[in-house]
């Protein structure tokens, strides 16, 4: 029983953030949903990014990394977000 109400309370979580998204998507110019979608991909990248630089042994592969880390922050800065 305890699986049912929380499989609704997931339900309802979902269903709310969707009419959030809808509702202020709406309000969004193009310029500013395009604006939206590169720091959203910015940030997806950042975030494998800094993910490949953890797992990663080689030193000069490390140094790519850390180069694409900081071009991607100085991306990120460009639009009015400092990197995560």
């Amino acid at each position: 029983m305890a699986r049912g109400w929380e499989s609704k309370s997931v339900e309802e979580q979902i269903q709310l953030a969707k009419a959030r998204e809808g509702t202020v998507k709406n309000h969004l110019t193009p310029e500013q949903i395009d604006l939206e979608r590169k720091r959203d991909s910015l940030l997806l990248q950042r975030t494998r990014m800094v993910h490949e630089i953890a797992g990663c042994s080689n030193d000069r592969h490390r140094q790519t990394l850390e180069n694409g880390l900081a071009y991607l922050d100085s991306q990120l800065a460009l639009l009015g977000l400092n990197g995560r």
